[in-house]
């Protein structure tokens, strides 16, 4: 089996005025696996998701993994409500670009504004498939605490692993 690279892991990077933000490298790796067209000396290209269903993050899907989910979409029935929807929150919201020679992407005006991103500190956080960015104090005001609220109602000696045993009734 081919080793296939995921999106693991948490990075905080800069964004500056112009909405420049360095992608970590290893998730430039798994965005260049993930870009069928990517060979050496080219850009890996990358899919933005920031459709309405989410409020305070971007999701960044490599060109392989974004085309499963547009496959999905699209084998819905026909004028289902369903697809219309998907349609819109998912393939209508959400751009392609790619990540320049620098190791940088440029995320728009438009899509910063949307969570409230500003010229500071970003959070990358991988997600397997993707990644997530996320504004610093958003992701740890957020995701932080709930992971903290889930994590206090487990027993001291509780493994998170446990939960992927099908046993488990996890």
């Amino acid at each position: 089996m081919d080793f296939v690279r995921r999106f693991r892991g948490e990075y905080v990077q800069k964004l500056d005025g112009k909405g420049r933000m360095s992608v970590p490298a290893e998730f430039r790796r798994a965005l260049e696996q993930g870009d069928p067209d990517w060979t050496d000396g080219l850009n890996p290209r990358l899919v933005v998701l920031y459709g309405d269903h989410l409020k305070d993050s971007l999701h960044v899907y490599t060109l392989s993994e974004f085309a499963k989910i547009e496959a999905g979409i699209l084998a819905l029935p026909r004028g289902s409500e369903n697809r219309r929807q998907l349609s819109r929150l998912i393939l209508g919201q959400s751009l392609s670009t790619e990540v320049d020679k620098d190791g940088r992407v440029i995320i728009p005006i438009r899509q910063r504004n949307k969570i409230g991103l500003e010229e500071g500190e970003v959070y990358f956080s991988g997600a397997g498939d993707h990644f997530e960015i996320w504004r610093a104090e958003t992701f740890s005001e957020t995701e932080g605490k709930s992971t903290s609220a889930w994590l206090s109602g487990k027993p001291d000696n509780f493994d998170p692993l446990i939960l992927l045993d099908p046993d488990s009734g996890g």
